[in-house]
C-alpha cells in the first residue's frame, strides 16, 4: 500500500474518531436527563454525577400521568402543530409557486418584506397581539395560538418551498401543457409530486417550531388545561416546592420521543429534500 494511501486512511480515521468524540459530548446531557428520570426522588440531589442510573425506576414516568394532564397536553400540542402544518402549508405551496414561476411587479420586494418580517423578533410584536386577541376574544385559545404560528411559519416556508420549485425544470410543465395539463393538474399531478421531499420536510420543521414553541405558548394560554407540551414542562418545575427534577426530566423525555421518531422516519426525505434536482438526459 502506498504511503499516500496510509496517509489519507490515517487522516479519515481520525476524523471519525473526533466525530464519535464530538457526538458522544452531545449526547452526555441527554444520557444524564435519561438517568435522573429513572432515578429515584433524591437523585438530582447528588453531588456525583453520573450517565448510569445507581437505581432504576419508572415511577416518575407513571407520575408524569398519574399527577399531571400530561396526555392533555399532549393533545393541545398535536392540536396546535397539525393545524398550524396544515394552515401554513395550504398557503406556502400555492404562494411559493406563483413566486417560483410567475413574474409580476414588485415580486422582488414582496419577498424582501416577508423576509424581514421573518427576521422581525417575535417579542416585539407580543403587546400589539395581546391587545389584539383580547379585542378578539382570542386569549387562552388554541385557533388564536394557531393564526401566529401560520402566519410566522408560512413566511418561512414560501421561502424554503421556492427555492425547490425553482430546482425543478420547466421543461417538465411545457411537456405537460403541450399534452393538455391544466393548471391545477399541472400542480397537483405533475409539481406536488416532484416536490414532495421537500413539502414533507418543511412540513416536519414546521411542526418542531410549533411542538418547541414556548414564548407565545405560555403567553396566551392561561389555564393548565389549554397548555400545550412546553408550558406544561415549565409548570412542571415552576413552584420551588413542589419541583422534581426526575420527573421533570422523565416529561422532556417523553416530549422529546414523537420528534426523534418522525425525524427518523424522514431521514430518506431529508436529504432529497434539501439538494437540487435536474432534467435526466
Amino acid at each position: 500500500m502506498s504511503t499516500k494511501k496510509i496517509k489519507k486512511r490515517i487522516g479519515l480515521f481520525t476524523l471519525n474518531v473526533f466525530f464519535i468524540i464530538i457526538c458522544f459530548v452531545g449526547l452526555v446531557p441527554i444520557l444524564y436527563a435519561f438517568t435522573l428520570s429513572v432515578s429515584g426522588d433524591g437523585g438530582a440531589l447528588t453531588s456525583k454525577m453520573s450517565i448510569l442510573p445507581t437505581s432504576f425506576t419508572l415511577k416518575n414516568y407513571a407520575a408524569v400521568f398519574r399527577e399531571k394532564p400530561f396526555l392533555l397536553w399532549f393533545k393541545n400540542s398535536m392540536v396546535l402543530s397539525i393545524g398550524t402544518m396544515i394552515i401554513a402549508m395550504g398557503f406556502a405551496i400555492i404562494a411559493a409557486y406563483a413566486f417560483s414561476r410567475f413574474q409580476f411587479r414588485g415580486k422582488r420586494k414582496v419577498l424582501l418584506l416577508l423576509l424581514l418580517l421573518n427576521a422581525f423578533p417575535q417579542i416585539l410584536s407580543m403587546f400589539a397581539i395581546f391587545r389584539l386577541f383580547k379585542t378578539l376574544n382570542l386569549i387562552n385559545s388554541q385557533m388564536g395560538l394557531i393564526l401566529i404560528y401560520a402566519g410566522s411559519m408560512c413566511i418561512f416556508s414560501i421561502w424554503n418551498m421556492k427555492g425547490y420549485f425553482d430546482t425543478i425544470p420547466i421543461e417538465i410543465e411545457e411537456a405537460s401543457k403541450i399534452d393538455g395539463a391544466s393548471n391545477g393538474q399541472l400542480l397537483t399531478k405533475i409539481i406536488l409530486p416532484l416536490a414532495l421531499p421537500a413539502i414533507i420536510v418543511t412540513s416536519v420543521m414546521v411542526l418542531i417550531f410549533v411542538w418547541n414553541e414556548y414564548l407565545f405558548a405560555t403567553t396566551f394560554l392561561l389555564n393548565d388545561k389549554s397548555y400545550s407540551l412546553a408550558g406544561g414542562l415549565y409548570q412542571l418545575q415552576a413552584d420551588d416546592y413542589t419541583r422534581s427534577w426526575p420527573m421533570f426530566t422523565a416529561a422532556a423525555i417523553m416530549v422529546s420521543t414523537p420528534i426523534l421518531v418522525i425525524f427518523f422516519a424522514i431521514q430518506k426525505y431529508m436529504v432529497s429534500g434539501l439538494t437540487a434536482g435536474g432534467v435526466k438526459g
